[in-house]
């Protein structure tokens, strides 16, 4: 069998298994989001936030922040049981490879496939969004609106990562919101970012 034939096994291997293990990762994610209304919340709540900051009146301004403050404590709460829910799932389920093949940490050395468990990085996410809704820093309003909606995708591409991968994360991101990967990680909490970059490496 020649090195071409060789070549063209493996990658459609590889492939297979990828997809694989993409449906096991989106089939685990969905079973734990579907208890929840995070993505509804998300939704109301980025339009909302969006609709305020271009509003040109201060009191109407005001009146649309105001609205939404049970919908952020809605979407914190959630977010949070979520998160202690995901943390049950099995380790081996819910590991996060830096190395593109597919199932790398079940049969490569640890410093082969390096990676990071997806369920202290939901928990990362439940506690930057939580820090945020509470403002315990009392930041104004539009900062604390630019920030929690930073929390909020930057937990989008955290699970669009664990479903496929980080670049195509970053590139749905890109096309949903207009905004990079690289703007949102540097819009979160100064927390989120520092605790963020610990466990991802990034």
């Amino acid at each position: 069998m020649d090195i071409l034939t060789l070549t063209l096994l493996f990658a459609a291997g590889s492939f297979l298994l990828k997809t694989g293990e993409q449906r096991q990762r989106i089939s685990l994610l969905g079973t734990h989001l579907a208890q929840f209304q995070i993505e509804k919340l998300m939704e109301r709540l980025n339009d909302g936030y969006l609709r305020a900051l271009d509003e040109p009146d201060a009191q109407r301004q005001q009146q649309i922040w105001s609205l939404h403050s049970a919908t952020e404590e809605a979407l914190a709460q959630q977010f949070a049981r979520f998160a202690e829910a995901f943390s049950q799932a099995e380790g081996p389920t819910t590991w996060v490879n830096r190395n593109p093949l597919p199932y790398a940490h079940r049969w490569l050395p640890a410093w082969l496939a390096p990676g990071f468990d997806a369920r202290a990085l939901m928990r990362l996410h439940a506690q930057g969004i939580a820090r945020v809704v509470a403002n315990p820093q009392q930041l104004p309003v539009r900062d604390r609106a630019r920030t929690l909606l930073a929390e909020l995708y930057l937990m989008q591409h955290s699970c669009h990562w664990f479903c496929r991968s980080r670049s195509l994360a970053s590139a749905r991101l890109l096309a949903r919101h207009k905004t990079s990967y690289e703007q949102v990680l540097q819009a979160v909490s100064p927390a989120t970012r520092r605790a963020y970059q610990d466990l991802t490496g990034i």
